[in-house]
């Protein structure tokens, strides 16, 4: 879309001016919420200084931080450790620090991996295991340990919340209930965060507690997602936005970073003003889904909806959601919605209400990522209402993103911008800026001869700022960006064959059958053959090989795949494979060449070799070759959310889509995560009851860290399966095909 354009849309609102205020904004109380906030600060930080949890800015933490200094100044490698303890997505992350190689990231351990509880807020005693084993294996151990930076300033979130509560005092006090913020407990997790210490010595073997440094939530989001970028090392200007639900220093924050330094330029200190929440609670009010899981959900609706500003009949009014104020601030209108007092208990204002209608209450809600009966899954209807509602949601939260980076971009000259927080992970909005800032945009507006390149990171929500802790703690401490991150392989280890047989032998309705070993000879090729055949005839297999993605999507090591040239394959993924909505899309997983070829890649992401696009965090749209090559993965609005696959980080993957190029003519595959009703599989084990719930999944292939390929299916002779019936005819005829096939094992 052109700049011009957008830039009309952007003053655009029906004959109303930008500026207008509709409604209430900010507190009612501010200085007594201030009040609050400073009275109650003192107190709860004594209190978990008390149990070794020291806040960002303590003696405690500067001493450390001087002494990190000290230690990469006389050449010295520095180990730190990034902790989650409490919240949703509770982890543990590993990172090395280095005078000569500067900050490189170990492991990202995400506990819902572990426990198979999605967004799992647990202490996460599975995830501190696994850190153990690493340090073991590495000769380390716990005294090797630096510091512990954790993922929040927890020393600061009661008085935040408190500060809440009283901002609209009397009418915010049902914030208190928990069934207000459910996702939240922020006196429990107080309990948990001042154990931490005492629990985290125990697991790692430890005589006494090991210190925790808090670091503020924004700032970690901000500090990894810059340095893991293709800007990290450079000396110009990178402007930074974290835009999520909230942190413990308000919902928004833009920094600006320039050579291994972050220079925040403003954080908005509300709860309140958000557009995270925004998208939450309209997406979960009219999607039906639970928060957390329901904003990716939306955003698919969102393309079967009236994209247009102008016949939209939803967006005029939802518009008056925000109130676009001077210097790039955004604010809810707080007669608009009604979470400032409620929370997701009754969110929304009575204008909210007059024009979407009651909001769906959370008992009549569907959790898609709890554990299921895929027999019972029953999906709403899909109405051209709840359609229009989704893609107004969309474009108000455009306009909101474009207000806000608008500014800065105009006021630092930024052509360079990472986007992170929950909200990055809405890859429209993504393309939507890249497409605007384009060159005659800067020409026209600053006068310069640039363009606006962006990334983001494939962990952009809060199970990445397990990591973020641990960097900003380092570059606060001197450390310095290492290399430009290159794949997201970072969370628990691979299997070893006899980890994987194990599993396979119990399972007494499931076949399966060791092919071959990776490592010989030509074996690589023959396996990544065969998978592409089974595909080629519309087969569905799960691969599961090495460490598991961190973040929210599936890319080569944890994944679904199916035949990118059938339209079908989207309808047997949804309904038969993965038992979810309709309005769902396929991704494409492409080679560098396939990518070109098929989709309008931007100049905006060709930083590192287009490395923006390796994580399925930006749409682009298909060229018109795509519509009849590989219709299963252009969504609805005419955009695939595409990665590219690089062979020197995945050799299986990467030797699989030139297969699927031999077979199909084109180096493409359908990729969704390799899940059915919980997170993405960590283990042999999930993996193989992920494929015994999904009927239409062909089979399961399983790769060791020896290199042993294993291929798992329906056992046809216990529970008769016309998958497991048809894969059996798909390996008996790929060996029959060619003469050089024969010596493989089937």
């Amino acid at each position: 879309m052109g700049g011009c354009r957008w830039e009309r849309i952007l003053q655009l609102r029906r004959g109303r001016p930008i500026s207008r205020i509709f409604g209430t904004t900010g507190p009612a109380w501010p200085r007594l919420g201030r009040f609050v906030y400073h009275l109650t600060r003192p107190l709860y930080r004594a209190r978990f200084a008390a149990k070794q949890v020291h806040a960002p800015d303590s003696d405690y933490a500067q001493r450390q931080s001087e002494a990190l200094r000290e230690k990469l100044a006389r050449g010295e490698t520095a180990w730190l450790v990034g902790l989650g303890p409490s919240g949703h997505n509770a982890g543990v992350a590993l990172v090395e620090a280095s005078a000569a190689r500067g900050l490189r990231l170990i492991s990202n351990d995400e506990e819902e991996r572990f426990t198979g509880v999605k967004h799992d807020a647990s202490f996460p005693v599975n995830a501190i295991s696994v850190l153990r084993k690493r340090l073991d294996e590495r000769g380390l151990s716990y005294r090797d340990i630096h510091a512990v930076a954790a993922s929040w300033d927890y020393t600061s979130l009661s008085p935040v919340a408190l500060r809440a509560v009283v901002e609209h005092f009397p009418a915010s006090l049902p914030l208190v209930h928990p069934s207000c913020m459910p996702k939240w407990d922020f006196h429990g997790s107080g309990d948990v965060v001042r154990s931490a210490p005492g629990r985290l010595a125990e697991l790692l073997g430890a005589p006494a507690p090991i210190p925790i440094i808090c670091q503020h939530h924004h700032d970690n989001h901000a500090a990894a997602s810059y340095a893991l970028s293709p800007f990290g090392r450079g000396s110009k200007p990178v402007l930074v936005t974290v835009l999520d639900g909230f942190g413990d220093e308000g919902a928004m924050s833009l920094y600006l970073a320039k050579d291994g330094q972050l220079q925040c330029l403003r954080k908005n200190f509300s709860f309140f003003d958000s557009l995270g929440v925004f998208y939450s609670v309209i997406s979960s009010t009219q999607g039906g889904w639970t928060t957390l899981s329901s904003e990716g959900r939306y955003m698919g609706a969102a393309a079967w909806g009236d994209g247009d500003r102008l016949t939209n009949r939803y967006y005029r009014g939802l518009r008056e959601a925000f109130h676009f104020a001077p210097q790039g601030e955004v604010l809810v209108n707080r007669t608009f919605g009604n979470w400032h007092h409620w929370g997701e208990r009754k969110p929304y204002g009575q204008p909210m209400k007059d024009l979407l209608g009651e909001p769906i209450p959370s008992e009549k809600m569907w959790n898609p990522d709890a554990v299921l009966r895929v027999d019972d899954v029953q999906h709403s209807e899909i109405t051209r209402d709840r359609c229009d509602i989704a893609a107004a949601t969309q474009l108000v939260f455009e306009d909101a993103l474009f207000h806000i980076v608008d500014h800065f971009i105009r006021t630092t000259g930024s052509e360079r911008l990472v986007l992170t927080g929950g909200t990055a992970l809405n890859c429209l909005a993504n393309m939507r800026l890249v497409e605007h800032y384009n060159r005659a945009w800067y020409q026209r507006n600053l006068g310069t001869e640039g363009r606006l390149q962006i990334w983001v990171p494939p962990v952009p929500g809060d199970a990445g700022v397990t990591v973020g802790a641990a960097f900003q703690f380092a570059l606060q401490g001197g450390a310095r960006p290492g290399e430009p991150m290159q794949h997201a392989f970072y969370c628990g280890e691979g299997y070893t064959s006899d980890e994987i047989e194990t599993v396979l032998r119990a399972q007494g309705d499931i076949a399966y059958q060791n092919i071959g070993n990776l490592n010989r000879p030509g074996m690589l090729g023959a396996m990544a053959d065969l998978a592409a055949y089974i595909v080629s005839r519309d087969g569905v297999l799960a691969l599961f090989q090495g460490p598991a993605e961190t973040g929210p999507r599936a890319l080569g090591h944890r994944s679904i795949l199916a035949n990118p040239c059938n339209p079908q394959s989207l309808a047997t993924i949804n309904q038969r494979v993965k038992y979810r909505e309709l309005v769902r899309p396929l991704a494409p997983m492409v080679t560098r060449e396939a990518a070109e070829q098929l989709f309008e890649l931007s100049d905006g992401a060709s930083g590192d070799d287009y490395s923006a696009y390796n994580y399925m965090v930006l749409t682009a749209p298909a060229r018109p070759e795509a519509y009849s090559l590989v219709p299963a993965v252009i969504h609805k609005d005419g955009t695939a959310r595409l990665q590219i696959v690089r062979q020197e980080h995945d050799p299986f993957t990467y030797a699989y889509l030139q297969a699927m190029g031999r077979h199909v003519g084109v180096e493409a595959s359908v990729n969704t995560s390799f899940n059915v009703g919980s997170p993405i599989v960590q283990t042999p084990a999930q993996a193989v009851v992920a494929l015994q719930r999904a009927k239409a999944l062909s089979g399961l292939m399983m790769i060791s860290n020896s290199g042993d390929f294993y291929l798992a299916w329906h056992n046809i002779d216990v529970a008769p399966k016309d998958s497991g019936r048809q894969l059996l005819s798909w390996l008996t005829e790929w060996k029959s095909c060619e003469p050089a096939r024969h010596s493989v094992t089937v």
